[in-house]
């Protein structure tokens, strides 16, 4: 393997040794969720007039789930680093940023994806789920996943203890992945709330991603495709410059 395709490997393996810990985990929450709201709420919730709610529920649950565990592996694994002092190894070998933005975004993707495959697994005990429009699917869950494995990297070369990660993770991305749509069509939501969710960047990404199960959604998809492209540039260029100049990794 070449340097950047063992950190890869590396970073994979961290969370696979655990597996019940960082997918089991994250697919029995979602599996509750399914339980509880389905149950309670299938028989007086209906959206886009013929979806039912546990349908609707599925891919939203599935989305906010890889989106938090991307967040999770990349920002988990610096922020560890840091802590146990290991990251000095890292600095030590010849890898450019890049091969540290493509090894720890690539790892994220990897994780998200099989917490939200793991979701999808268990939701065939709940409901039936058609893909209309599979390419949509694909690009909102890479792109997402992507994402939130670069806004990880961010939050991890900022944070200097795992108090400061935690802030981050309990008041920027839980409540913005919480109120993106995840439970509820933003039709729904009273006219100010709406205005807030259309500022919300992970609203865009599970819309468009709940689009290619039901071909309809509550904005265009090429706005939100427009949208999370937008985002993910600027997230990625971010962490690429932090990573460059070295952002509180070299002290």
């Amino acid at each position: 393997m070449t340097g950047w395709q063992m950190l890869f490997y590396k970073e994979v393996m961290r969370f696979w040794r655990v597996v019940g810990q960082t997918v089991g985990g994250p697919v029995l929450t979602a599996m509750l969720y399914l339980l509880i709201f389905g149950h309670a709420l299938e028989s007086h919730v209906k959206v886009y007039g013929q979806v039912s709610y546990t349908a609707f529920l599925v891919p939203g649950l599935a989305m906010m789930s890889l989106l938090q565990n991307a967040f999770a592996n990349s920002s988990s694994s610096l922020i560890a680093s840091k802590v146990m002092g290991n990251l000095v190894f890292l600095l030590l070998t010849p890898l450019s940023y890049w091969h540290w933005f493509v090894a720890y975004v690539g790892a994220s993707i990897v994780r998200g994806l099989v917490v939200a495959l793991g979701v999808f697994g268990v939701s065939v005990f709940f409901t039936d789920l058609n893909l209309v429009a599979p390419l949509w699917v694909a690009v909102f869950a890479l792109m997402g996943a992507a994402l939130m494995g670069a806004l990880g990297l961010i939050a991890g070369l900022h944070s200097e203890k795992f108090e400061q990660l935690a802030a981050f993770q309990n008041f920027i991305v839980m409540p913005m992945t919480f109120l993106s749509g995840v439970f509820y069509s933003i039709h729904s939501l009273p006219p100010f709330w709406q205005k807030v969710s259309h500022v919300n960047p992970f609203f865009y990404m599970i819309d468009g991603f709940r689009y290619g199960f039901f071909g309809v959604s509550d904005v265009s998809p090429w706005l939100s495709l427009g949208v999370v492209s937008a985002t993910l540039v600027v997230v990625s260029l971010t962490a690429l410059y932090l990573l460059r100049i070295g952002y509180r990794i070299r002290s």
